[in-house]
């Protein structure tokens, strides 16, 4: 019997504060490797560390085939190797290239929704000025009891 660490898939979810189900989807993604007892999966450290990683990924924006790439390329020796970290420096150029260009997206909408927002007060002062010079002009309306008499 190993004295490795195990965990069962209830650990692992509540440890990551994520559920049963996301576990076993990224099992059935290739993700992770669990060792099967009957219907029983045991997860080890290694499977531990990559849903860490896989969480730390979604974090930073990386798709689960992005992930898995980088996951066979570590595969493919004991220790990972030069292509897997020029794949990753790779994909992290590609999400600071996108993360940079959804702050500029984003600083153009916040210029359109000021200028929008100074249009409409703009826009409601002179409805105010207007409906304040009209009534000025226009004549009182008589009252109701002065028509009835």
């Amino acid at each position: 019997m190993s004295n490795k660490k195990t965990y069962s898939i209830s650990e692992l979810a509540n440890e990551f504060d994520v559920t049963t189900r996301s576990v076993r989807f990224y099992e059935d993604q290739g993700l992770l490797r669990p060792e099967r007892r009957g219907q029983t999966r045991i997860f080890g450290s290694q499977d531990r560390v990559r849903l860490k990683l896989i969480l730390r990924g979604k974090r930073m924006g990386f798709s689960l085939a992005e992930t898995k790439e980088l996951f066979d390329l570590w595969d493919e020796t004991l220790s990972g190797n030069e292509k897997q970290l020029y794949l990753m420096l790779q994909t992290l150029a590609r999400k600071r290239d996108h993360l940079n260009q959804q702050k500029i997206d984003i600083a153009v909408m916040e210029a359109e929704i000021k200028t929008a927002e100074a249009r409409c007060r703009d826009a409601l002062r002179e409805l105010e000025m207007k409906k304040k010079t009209s009534s000025a002009s226009e004549p009182e309306p008589e009252s109701k009891v002065s028509r009835e008499t």
